[in-house]
């Protein structure tokens, strides 16, 4: 099991996952709702869309652009399941556990507090 820092470490040498970045509409999205209403947010899209055994529209179900925790799904390679199974090693086709989901959360709130500004 890795951490959440070699996960981000490994992520970063992605050249396609390195891309993605917050804009400053996504900064002052949070910084107008706060941190604890985007880890709400997170936690909500990771149980409707990523956490189910069979995801609606799976590989098409999180937009690659708006919502802050949209981007850092991208960029965290946790937007779908095909990509959490090439990442993480988490099988297609099983329900994500709450302690999975919880590790998600925690891997795109730690993007996330990595792209704010100082």
């Amino acid at each position: 099991m890795q951490t959440i820092e070699q996960a981000l470490s490994k992520l970063e040498k992605s050249k396609f996952r390195s891309s993605f970045h917050l804009g400053k509409k996504q900064i002052e999205y949070i910084d107008k709702i706060g941190m604890d209403k985007i880890r709400s947010h997170a936690r909500d899209f990771v149980k409707t869309r990523l956490a189910p055994a069979h995801p609606k529209n799976d590989g098409r179900q999180t937009p690659m652009r708006g919502h802050p925790v949209f981007i850092a799904q991208h960029a965290t390679g946790c937007c779908c399941r095909g990509c959490l199974e090439k990442w993480y090693k988490i099988k297609q086709g099983t329900e994500l556990t709450e302690i999975q989901q919880e590790k998600i959360v925690n891997l795109i709130m730690a993007w996330i507090e990595k792209q704010m500004p100082s």
